[in-house]
């Protein structure tokens, strides 16, 4: 995933910003993530990624998919939870 691509899909939050507010803010639990734009608030797929980066954001790159099989993966999610 680079930079630019939206981690949370739901509120188009890029990887960029969440990696800002980590770097600024630094969180202490994933939940304080939302204040980042509302990310991870709305269907939940992205809260297992956020949490991720904030344990380890020095390593975002290798720990998220590329950008179109996360978008997909998240479709699946989606569907399941209809």
């Amino acid at each position: 995933m680079k930079d630019d691509d939206e981690l949370c899909l739901c509120f188009h939050v890029t990887k960029r910003k969440v990696m800002q507010f980590i770097r600024v803010n630094q969180p202490t639990v994933p939940s304080q993530l939302s204040e980042c734009y509302g990310a991870g608030t709305g269907c939940g797929w992205c809260r297992p990624f956020l949490r991720r980066l904030m344990e380890q954001p020095d390593t975002g790159t290798e720990i998220l998919p590329d950008s179109d099989a996360y978008a997909a993966n998240r479709r699946e999610y989606r569907k399941k939870q209809e």
